[in-house]
């Protein structure tokens, strides 16, 4: 009953909330609070262990719920970051109340949908409740509805659905190989696989489809678009906990079924590195607070990958301890990384709420006079940073643990793995410089023209806001402390003798050292010289890096129907695709194009017509020529609608629907 009430809970106060927020919105603000408080108690009750939920006649093998170990810690964290979120998105939108009543909604639905990700005990369970965050998360991110929110949403959207896509033929395939997606039997099902290359082959989708999500180079760019336009709690979400939902889901199916494959390991490696360092690099030449705290996620989920693969490796490898250390500095940086974003996007927050700005010029020097504001931010980038005494210092130091250890058991790799180790270093400098860079800006120089402005009243957030961004630095320093974080590393994964790790001693200190002063010369040499220009944040970041709009919408809008429009017509017997395979593609492309203009016509229609939002003058006669004007701004309204992603997002989606059906019967019959 206790992980029912936690997962199912939310999913009906929903609707409650949504009902009070018809009548009282400060009623229904007061409630979600409590719901979420209410969730963080229960959550606390999962620590004695011992529950589990099974619910049959749902899917194929129905829902399993259970908390142990890594479900339950997160289980906690989810609930602990909604209620600080919730608690400080009172103030955030006092002034606010258009859609909000929408907002909360899908506040407390996603909340229960996380819940059971965090809790399955199956993949296909986490499957279900992954493809509900995708599309609750979605109105987090349009919630302003202006363009570029619009715009930054359908980028999540697509992604979100080609990656769920992707990971259901990974979990069939899987499903197909092993007999079973259990995560208690994953392991000895892989062990005694007849294919391993289907096994590994299952693994990659699965790794892409959760890595849609967790914001995993290349399928990384909604992450950078989605952050800066979605509302502050929600990017604290967005940040700390769903995309730890995405990590969640490799780490699962690496930790169970794929440890020991090395080719699977140096796959989730590569991706991994490239992740750590383009966000880093990213984050440094953002000039967007928000933005760069979003590149920065990015970069720290990279971190993430570079330790699941280090665990992949030492255990193919027989490193056993080794292996050890790698999973537990994964997993307790899955953890610091939630925290540090839940204070660090708060403290973005009030800015917003204050300001109603995020470019460095404009909201530079505000927190001057800020004492509490200052003290929260400096927590988190201390953390985020690696510094020693601080939270992100030990599980990055065990993640760099794993890579030496890597270089001496894994010696086909140890050259690659050497440079891989200097990426990490620069990578944790990168992160010290992009840190400093804005600290710095709001809280140490001086605006040129609005200081005397921002320094006449130093209070910026009320009471219950500071308890939620002040609180949750603590954690910073709390976790910082190596005996709490090796028994909490302990209680995760199972590795006592991780009580051992030493995080103090000299040669791990080095490590710490050497990032730390890469990133101080990074700020000094690179970020003061280059970044800024006559005193003005100066945006150096090559416009042709976003692989969006430079790979992505020219394929799906003009490549690959120019391909698959024309294979039909290719002569000879040696064609690219079987003619069934050629037969659904073309299908597909009609369905999906017939589907989206229609749908999207009848919605313009209706809002040019029976929906239109105007005011009623009395009745209007008909004029000479209205029908013509609305067929002509119907169409006009259509176009860029066919042009857009949206239309792309349909005709891909219906496509590989269609083929995937194809593939999946040849394979499995």
């Amino acid at each position: 009953m206790l992980i029912a009430a936690i997962v199912f809970g939310p999913f009906l106060m929903a609707f409650v909330s949504y009902g009070i927020g018809r009548r009282q919105e400060n009623a229904r603000d007061i409630f979600v609070i409590l719901v979420t408080f209410l969730e963080l108690l229960l959550s606390l009750l999962l620590i004695r262990g011992g529950h589990s939920l099974q619910i049959t006649g749902i899917l194929n093998g129905g829902l399993w719920l259970q908390n142990q170990g890594l479900h339950t810690v997160y289980s906690l964290v989810t609930s602990l970051m909604w209620a600080g979120t919730t608690l400080f998105a009172r103030e955030y939108f006092a002034h606010e109340r258009e859609g909000l009543n929408r907002y909360w909604f899908f506040v407390l639905v996603t909340l229960g949908a996380t819940q059971g990700v965090m809790l399955s005990s199956d993949l296909m369970t986490a499957f279900v409740f992954f493809e509900i965050v995708s599309f609750t998360s979605f109105t987090w991110v349009i919630h302003e509805e202006t363009a570029e929110a619009i715009k930054a949403a359908y980028t999540y959207l697509f992604i979100a659905v080609i990656g769920g896509l992707v990971l259901f033929m990974g979990l069939a395939l899987l499903q197909h190989c092993l007999g079973t997606l259990d995560f208690e039997d994953l392991a000895a099902a892989a062990a005694r696989a007849e294919d391993p290359v289907l096994v590994r082959t299952a693994g990659v989708c699965i790794l892409f489809g959760f890595g849609a999500k967790a914001g995993m180079f290349p399928v990384h760019v909604w992450l950078p678009k989605a952050h800066p336009v979605a509302p502050s709690p929600g990017s604290a979400l967005l940040s700390g906990v769903l995309t730890k939902v995405g990590v969640y889901g490799i780490l699962m199916t690496s930790l169970q079924a794929l440890a020991g494959d090395a080719v699977f390991g140096r796959i989730v490696l590569i991706l991994g590195t490239v992740t750590m360092a383009l966000g880093a690099l990213m984050a440094l030449f953002s000039v967007n607070l928000k933005r760069t705290l979003a590149c920065s996620s990015m970069s720290q989920i990279g971190f993430i990958l570079v330790g699941i693969a280090m665990y992949v490796l030492l255990t193919a490898a027989g490193d056993a301890e080794g292996a050890g250390v790698a999973y537990s500095g994964t997993v307790l940086h899955m953890v610091n990384h939630s925290l540090i974003k839940l204070t660090l996007f708060m403290c973005a927050g009030v800015v917003v709420m204050n300001l109603g700005a995020l470019t460095l010029d404009d909201i530079r020097g505000w927190g001057r006079n800020k004492p509490f504001l200052k003290a929260a931010f400096a927590l988190g980038a201390l953390g985020i940073s690696g510094v020693p005494f601080f939270n992100g210092y030990i599980s990055k130091t065990m993640l760099h643990e794993g890579i030496v250890a890597g270089r001496e058991y894994c010696g086909d790799i140890s050259g690659m793995l050497g440079v891989i180790e200097w990426i990490f270093l620069f990578s944790g400098g990168l992160t010290f410089a992009y840190m400093l860079k804005l600290f710095i800006c709001i809280f140490i120089e001086k605006h040129p023209e609005k200081q005397a402005e921002f320094d006449k009243d130093s209070r910026c957030m009320n009471t219950a806001s500071a308890i939620a961004v002040c609180g949750s630095s603590l954690f910073m320093v709390l976790l910082g402390q190596p005996a709490v974080m090796n028994r909490l590393a302990a209680y995760v994964t199972g590795f006592h003798e991780i009580l051992e790790f030493r995080p103090f001693i000299l040669i791990n200190l080095k490590g710490g050292a050497i990032s730390l002063l890469i990133g101080a010369c990074v700020y000094l040499l690179f970020v003061r010289k280059v970044l800024i220009r006559r005193g003005h944040y100066v945006n150096r970041w090559f416009r042709h890096f976003d692989l969006e709009d430079s790979v992505y919408r020219p394929l799906l809008l003009k490549v690959f129907p120019f391909v698959f429009g024309n294979l039909a017509a290719i002569p000879g017997e040696n064609k690219i695709l079987v003619p069934d395979a050629q037969v659904v593609f073309l299908l597909a492309a009609t369905i999906g194009r017939t589907l989206c203009v229609s749908l999207d016509a009848l919605v313009v229609l209706l809002r040019k017509t029976l929906l239109r939002e105007t005011r009623v003058r009395g009745h209007q006669p008909l004029k000479a020529g209205r029908l013509f004007t609305l067929r002509f701004e119907t169409a006009r309204a259509i176009d860029p609608i066919v042009m857009n992603f949206s239309f792309a997002l349909l005709m891909t989606c219906l496509g590989i629907l269609m083929v995937l059906g194809v593939i999946m019967f040849f394979i499995l019959v």
